[in-house]
C-alpha cells in the first residue's frame, strides 16, 4: 500500500464531507479513495430533487479517479455525520468491485473512529469483470 495511513485517508474524507450537497436527506457523506500510485481522490454525496439522479460520495471519488486515468485502487475511507459506523450502499460496493475485489474499506463514525473491512467481506460472492470472460 502506498505510504498513506488510514487516518490520513479518513481526514481527507472528513474534510470533503462538509461539501456534500444533501438538502433532502441532510446526510453528509465524504469519501477518500487511494490509488495504487498513491494519489487520493475525494468525493461527497450530491443529491438531486429527482432522487435517482443523486450520486454517493464513494462513486463520486471513483468517477473522479477514473476520469483522471486511474483504475487501480487499494483503499477507500467513508464517513458520514452519523453516530454509528456507515458502510457503502450496494451500488457503491458493486462499483468498487468493478476495480478491485481486494479493496480495503475504512468505515467511520462521525468522530472519525473507524472499522476496517475488505470489499470481499462487504460484498461476498460478488460478480465482477472476470465473470464476463468466456
Amino acid at each position: 500500500m502506498p505510504n498513506v495511513t488510514p487516518e490520513q485517508l479518513m481526514q481527507k474524507a472528513m474534510e470533503v464531507r462538509a461539501k456534500a450537497h444533501c438538502p433532502y436527506s441532510k446526510f453528509h457523506v465524504g469519501a477518500a479513495l487511494l490509488t495504487e500510485s498513491g494519489e487520493i481522490f475525494t468525493g461527497c454525496n450530491v443529491e438531486n430533487a429527482s432522487y435517482p439522479c443523486g450520486i454517493c460520495a464513494e462513486r463520486t471519488a471513483i468517477t473522479k479517479a477514473v476520469s483522471e486515468g486511474h483504475q487501480k485502487f487499494v483503499a477507500i475511507a467513508v464517513i458520514s455525520d452519523a453516530e454509528d459506523v456507515v458502510t457503502p450502499c450496494g451500488i457503491c460496493r458493486q462499483t468498487m468491485r468493478e476495480f478491485s475485489k481486494d479493496l480495503k474499506v475504512y468505515c467511520a463514525k462521525r468522530d472519525g473512529s473507524y472499522e476496517t473491512h475488505t470489499l470481499a467481506e462487504l460484498l461476498p460472492h460478488s460478480f465482477g469483470p472476470e465473470n464476463l470472460k468466456s
